[in-house]
């Protein structure tokens, strides 16, 4: 209670973001939790800027019944979420409550901002993650402790990709992952709770949501949140951790709102000049090392689809790679839509994958390359007009494309084909197979849709 604890400061200015409180105690340091009681509860504030003895604080919720010359106090440990099993299954809220109608009885709890990995527990000689995905481990593998941009547009099979690489690597490794959303839409979030659990997969993961309709510190506290349960699973479980941020353009948003009501000049584009500097705290705090390691999808918006822009830029100088769905690929029928042009990972290297996969891929691009030209041609020309090799190209390029569908696990029960699972050398056998000419007697339907080849 208030009157228990020692009041070491009074609110002397209200706005709808910045709390100004004038403190008695030297102690208040940057990030720390302020709290103030009335008749409708504990309020909380978090510190982001002191001048002299005067704190600016971002209120956690709304500031409705607030006074001047209120008591403050101040929270022990600031901003904290649980830090034990009892994670998994769990929607939290960004300040670590429980919203998904779960009894949590805490064990143990961490504060969000607590861990920076040092230069010497970096682990850089990272394994690869196979998926299990045909279409992701060929064109755009993943390594441990990688940083993948995914990008596209609602409705092209973003949220079934994701449910589905939760699915498999949780098969394989017995690792489980973290959700978090920012600045989801609250309808859109509570789908894709309900979703998760239809699939059998909320009691495997972890989930924060920092909805849009929240305050801006709601929505940029979500990624400390998120992470620390992350590292919670990487530290203590020695996990390969998952996970997945939607979106993380919106917390830099979130910031931004922040710095305006700060009155801080924002750089070009109203970004704040802490830009740079917020997004490598969090994506510093995402890798790998000896015991564990956590590999995130970061879901990027582009503003008016500049893909110039400052803060997207910002976030894709830390990206390993990036997934592109495409409603042109999803619009043929082909899932994962991956669109495999734009579709890109640093360990495509033959030093990474080896030589057999890096040629294997170039030569797939190749084939598809010029199937795009010729498409165009034959809607011209007709068919007949092409060359020998160019008919070759055309065809095995139409059932390299339908070879990187797949059945999904997560999607059984709507298409009623049985998911699987493709290991990667599986696929290599396959893809080299179809270009070698095994399959040009053999319809291109029959590719569609189905597992490996070779068996």
């Amino acid at each position: 209670m208030a009157n228990k604890k020692e009041v070491i400061g009074r609110i002397i200015g209200i706005s709808e973001l910045n709390v100004k409180v004038l403190l008695f105690n030297e102690n208040v340091k940057l990030n720390d939790i302020l709290t103030y009681e009335d008749e409708e509860g504990i309020r909380k504030f978090e510190v982001v800027q002191i001048d002299n003895n005067v704190a600016s604080t971002v209120p956690f919720e709304r500031v409705i019944g607030l006074k001047k010359g209120g008591a403050v106090t101040l929270e022990e440990g600031g901003l904290q979420i649980e830090y034990s099993d009892a994670i998994l299954g769990k929607v939290f809220s960004p300040y670590g409550d429980v919203i998904n109608h779960k009894e949590l009885k805490s064990l143990k709890t961490r504060n969000v901002y607590d861990r920076k990995l040092s230069f010497k527990e970096l682990n850089i000689n990272n394994a690869p993650l196979w998926t299990g995905i045909k279409a992701l481990d060929f064109f755009a593998p993943l390594q441990k402790g990688f940083k993948m941009g995914l990008l596209g547009g609602a409705g092209v099979g973003k949220t079934v990709l994701i449910k589905e690489i939760i699915n498999n690597v949780y098969k394989r490794l017995k690792s489980n992952a973290v959700f978090i959303g920012v600045g989801e839409r609250s309808r859109e979030g509570q789908e894709l709770i309900e979703e998760m659990q239809e699939s059998d997969l909320l009691d495997k993961m972890s989930m924060v949501f920092g909805q849009m309709g929240e305050n801006p510190c709601s929505r940029s506290k979500a990624v400390y949140s998120g992470l620390t349960l992350a590292e919670y699973l990487r530290d203590e479980k020695d996990q390969d951790v998952l996970v997945f941020i939607d979106n993380i353009y919106r917390f830099i948003q979130a910031k931004s709102e922040i710095s305006t009501e700060m009155k801080r000049v924002p750089i070009e584009n109203g970004y704040p000049t802490s830009m740079v500097s917020d997004i490598t705290d969090v994506e510093e705090r995402i890798n790998s090392i000896d015991k564990g390691s956590i590999t995130s999808f970061q879901a990027i918006y582009i503003p008016a689809d500049d893909i110039t822009d400052e803060a997207v830029q910002a976030i894709t100088t830390h990206m390993d790679g990036q997934v592109v769905l495409d409603r042109k690929v999803a619009e043929k029928g082909i899932y994962p839509a991956i669109n495999v042009f734009k579709t890109t990972s640093k360990a495509v290297d033959a030093e990474v994958v080896g030589q057999k996969h890096y040629d294997l891929v170039q030569e797939t691009l190749r084939y598809l390359s010029r199937y795009e030209e010729l498409e165009e041609i034959i809607a011209v020309l007709g068919i007949d007009e092409l060359s020998e090799e160019d008919r070759m190209i055309f065809y095995r390029s139409r059932k390299l494309r339908n070879y990187f569908t797949q059945p999904m696990f997560v999607s059984e029960n709507y298409t009623g084909i049985k998911g699987v699972m493709v290991d990667i050398e599986d696929t290599l056998i396959d893809v080299e197979d179809i270009l070698n000419g095994k399959y040009d007697d053999v319809d291109e339907s029959k590719l569609l849709f189905r597992g490996t080849l070779h068996e």
